[in-house]
């Protein structure tokens, strides 16, 4: 009796793994541009592709309609959500009222661990930088938004804008494309965490605030 109960418990677990690995795949391939915005995705062929079965690649795109990322037509198939200005500007205003105030939070509330984890994070973005590798800095940007989100220890506004950070992926790739944005993009994260370490809050908050709407400049000109 408990090895049959363990044997579904390990077929179960088999299903959640290739139910995830499907899912971050799918969105991996959304984020990067390689499934385009307004594109129909086809489940056989995502299978094959993923060498996954039929039933998590459907679990992992119902994830992804929850998500907002990919929308089920009927009789049509699943295409992937298209960009569009409104959307971009609906994500970036929820942000610009968010994100200042958690780096405000940041501030006051920051353990040194907290410190250290983001210093570590952004010792990291050089050798990226210089290699021009948008994926992996897409990675540190989601990483370091959510640091300073762990950092301002209010797990409501962490929720919050873990999902706004996952709705704007996708602008890494329409928008960061040159040396000089990229390098930008690494000189407005430290000016975030050098306030942070300085205890100036109202510092945080502006450096925060010049990091998104920087980020706003660049989505506007690329869309």
């Amino acid at each position: 009796m408990q090895q049959k109960a363990q044997r579904r418990q390990n077929v179960a677990d088999q299903a959640l793994s290739l139910r995830d690995r499907a899912y971050l795949e799918i969105k991996r391939r959304i984020n990067r541009l390689d499934y385009r915005p307004g594109a129909y995705i086809n489940e056989a062929q995502i299978s094959r592709q993923l060498k996954i079965g039929r039933t998590p690649v459907h679990q992992a795109l119902d994830r992804l309609m929850l998500e907002g990322l990919v929308q089920v037509i009927p009789r049509k198939g699943v295409v992937v959500q298209s960009i569009s200005l409104d959307q971009v500007l609906h994500i970036l205003e929820a942000r610009l009222v968010n994100e200042p105030q958690c780096a405000g939070l940041a501030v006051e509330r920051a353990t040194r661990d907290d410190i250290a984890r983001m210093q570590a994070l952004l010792a990291t973005a050089g050798p990226l930088v210089r290699a021009r590798d948008r994926e992996k800095l897409m990675n540190l940007d989601r990483a370091f938004h959510r640091l300073i989100s762990n950092a301002a220890h209010n797990s409501i506004l962490a929720d919050i804008l873990t999902m706004l950070h996952e709705r704007s992926l996708r602008f890494w790739f329409i928008a960061f494309g040159d040396d000089l944005q990229l390098r930008r993009v690494d000189d407005e994260h430290r000016a975030v965490l050098a306030a942070i370490e300085q205890g100036n809050r109202a510092e945080a908050e502006a450096a925060m605030r010049t990091h998104i709407e920087s980020s706003r400049n660049h989505i506007m000109r690329a869309i």
